[in-house]
């Protein structure tokens, strides 16, 4: 997880997009899609050390990497 994000992403084979969604609570999604594929999408427009810490952080849940909570207001939730 600690690899430049460009390689992590590459490595786990996941899509990285802008997201259309424009609310400033949202801070990124991660989708499996049904064929196994894995969508990161996060808002374009932010900082690149928030959109790099989101994104490793939102794999790593995706992945099932042990790590601790974000502090609030982050919150992830998985559906």
């Amino acid at each position: 997880m600690d690899a430049p994000l460009g390689s992590l992403l590459a490595e786990l084979e996941v899509e990285l997009l802008d997201s259309s969604v424009t609310d400033r609570s949202f801070f990124g999604a991660v989708v499996e899609r049904k064929d196994g594929s894995v969508l990161l999408a996060l808002p374009p427009g932010r900082s690149s050390l928030e959109s790099d810490t989101v994104a490793r952080y939102l794999l790593a849940q995706a992945f099932d990497v042990d790590l601790p909570d974000m502090p609030p207001p982050f919150v992830t939730s998985r559906r």
